[in-house]
């Protein structure tokens, strides 16, 4: 039995039941934490170790993130000694509230965030017992401590616990997160705060540039770990007009809350000829710039992803984050980290998002597959943190509009198969494209309901998610779908345009004239650990790339599409190819793509 009293006393049993959990925990790649042997942690605070956090409140100018510096010494150092990241600061598995029978710890409202060794800043630390290091915090609305653990990961023991740390304003607006609305000329604002309804009235402040500004309400749903969760209605906007807004709070005292101010450029219409990119990429997760460890610790391409994107984000329109969105896998904290890395991104243009076996499986409920990796999540926190113009939010499919594109976003965690309502919906979005308008038709999914040369694909021989386009290959040609994206397989590939295993153009790179077949193409490398293709001789299959990136479309005008292929190492061009056509060569018939006729019609 260990004892402990005070601060001590509450954080034991929270890090043990922690580390409890670590035995059995299996990730997609490297989790330095698993080899942790738990029946030998032991409680064992050292009278003369320490760990002191400084500065004591963060904040307080309004920066966000922010550094914090830890000082820590121990009688018996080790190279294998870490430090945790705890908050809230006093948390304890007694303020949890019951999560289900299938919830295990840590609980959500107790999970440690991010880990870093001691000597990590350190190199002398074993030889002194003393050390340094320096960790950047995110405002997570709640107070932080740091936990110093010896004996290295096989026997560890906890020997100091910090003082506590935190936010000047531990409830501001945070993270906002554009995305379309149901219509072109409606853009939504979803962010995130400590501030309830029965404390603050929230809002945006809104305007075209340099004009007077209005205020729109936002409505409100929660739970208590990852805070409230508000998304306000931007309507009637003017097409590529550029609009600033501001994140507010009216408290009840009558004083406000404000955010930074943002700015975006409202949508074209559909159909407007003008320039439009778009970038799509699926599988990217979150890393951390101060070089510590989270429990999911395997997406490791996550930051050169982020960074390519913020810097070239004056050339990018709108963002397809196409499935496995965090990898949190039910621990909140990390979506926090996740919508801190990508703010630049999403606070400026619209950000959409597509389920994943992360964001939404889970046994019983109701996903198509009966696996355990959402964590428990089962789609709640994709479906709240992210918003989309889906009809129904636990069924996460749904079509969008920009400009001269018509994207149909479907959902693999649920049964897209002929018969089903997904499939349905599907055929309805190819269906009601004016093509005229919008030459440009663009099918999404996360899983790969295409053609893929991943290892296990390749084993079991279908090269394809099972069952993937048995259903929808006849969508794809009969509606003359131009290009699908697929992530889950964490490489690139791009396929030649086909049909039923059939390539139907011998072009690569330049394709002009009538449609021949859809392309399609897995952008997976967002940031995940990567995956193996097979060794097999996959003729259909024209680019490989076994590395980090992100895919770019733009539309020059309703006659020029081109494809760019760009590593997240430096965001040069590796594959790219166009499209070239106009309305008639849509309108003309290739294999299985128009009605049969008789001499009778």
């Amino acid at each position: 039995m260990f004892q402990g009293s005070g601060l001590e006393g509450m954080i034991l049993p929270v890090i043990l039941l922690f580390l409890a959990t670590l035995q059995e925990a299996s990730s997609h790649g490297d989790n330095p934490l698993a080899g942790i042997a738990i029946h030998e942690a032991r409680f064992a605070l050292e009278e003369s170790a320490f760990i002191k956090a400084s500065p004591g409140v963060l904040g307080a100018q309004g920066g966000n993130p922010e550094w914090v510096t830890l000082s820590f010494t121990s009688a018996n150092p080790s190279n294998d000694d870490w430090i945790g990241v705890f908050s809230p600061a006093d948390f304890s598995a007694a303020i949890c509230d019951s999560e289900g029978s299938m919830a295990g710890a840590p609980f959500l409202c107790t999970a440690p965030i991010k880990f870093q060794y001691a000597n990590y800043s350190s190199p002398r630390y074993k030889a002194t017992g003393k050390g340094s290091l320096r960790l950047l915090l995110i405002n997570q609305r709640s107070d932080f401590s740091f936990a110093l653990f010896s004996g290295g990961l096989s026997k560890p023991k906890l020997v100091a616990v910090s003082n506590k740390v935190t936010f000047a304003n531990p409830n501001a607006p945070l993270y906002p997160r554009l995305a379309q609305g149901k219509t072109w000329n409606e853009m939504t604002v979803t962010w995130t705060s400590g501030y309830g309804i029965s404390s603050a009235e929230p809002f945006i402040e809104w305007g075209q540039k340099g004009d007077v500004r209005v205020r729109s309400p936002a409505r409100t749903v929660g739970w208590r770990d990852p805070g409230f969760i508000h998304t306000s209605f931007l309507k009637e906007l003017w097409p590529n007009t550029v609009y600033t807004y501001k994140l507010g709070h009216k408290l009840f005292n009558g004083t406000y809350i404000w955010s930074p101010e943002y700015q975006f450029k409202a949508s074209p219409y559909p159909g407007q000829d003008s320039v439009q990119r778009v970038v799509i990429f699926g599988d990217m997760g979150k890393d951390e710039p101060d070089g510590s460890n989270v429990y999911n610790n395997y997406q490791h391409g996550a930051l050169n992803t982020t960074k390519q994107l913020i810097d070239d984000l004056k050339n990018i329109d709108i963002v397809f984050h196409i499935g496995d969105i965090v990898y949190a896998n039910g621990y909140i904290s990390q979506w926090d980290q996740f919508t801190a890395q990508v703010a630049p991104i999403t606070s400026k243009v619209p950000y959409m998002v597509a389920s994943g076996n992360h964001e939404r499986d889970w046994p019983g409920s109701g996903s198509f597959y009966g696996t355990k990796d959402s964590g428990g999540e089962c789609g709640v926190m994709a479906e709240t943190m992210f918003y989309v113009p889906a009809e129904n939010r636990a069924k996460f499919w749904y079509s969008t509009d920009y400009g001269m594109f018509r994207f149909c976003v479907a959902d693999t965690e649920h049964d897209w198969r002929e018969g089903t309502e997904q499939y349905e919906f599907i055929e309805r979005c190819f269906a009601s494209a004016d093509r005229r308008k919008q030459p440009w038709l663009i099918f999404i999914a996360h899983r790969v309901l295409g053609y893929s040369s991943a290892s296990w694909y390749g084993a079991q021989g279908s090269f394809e998610e099972p069952m993937g386009r048995e259903s929808l290959q006849k969508l794809w040609q009969k509606y003359k779908v131009d290009i699908a994206f697929y992530g889950h397989v964490h490489n690139y590939e791009r396929t030649c345009p086909i049909y039923q295993n059939i390539c139907l153009d011998k072009e690569k790179h330049n394709y002009k004239g009538p449609f021949n077949g859809t392309i399609h193409v897995v952008a997976g490398g967002g940031g995940s650990g990567l995956a193996d293709f097979t060794p097999l001789n996959t003729t259909w299959s024209l680019f490989k790339d076994h590395d980090y990136g992100f895919t770019k479309l733009t539309a020059f005008d309703h006659s020029n599409l081109l494809f760019e292929y760009k590593k997240s190492s430096d965001g040069k061009v590796y594959d790219s190819f166009t499209i070239n056509r106009d309305y008639r060569d849509i309108l003309a018939c290739s294999v299985d793509n128009c009605s049969p006729t008789t001499l009778a019609s």
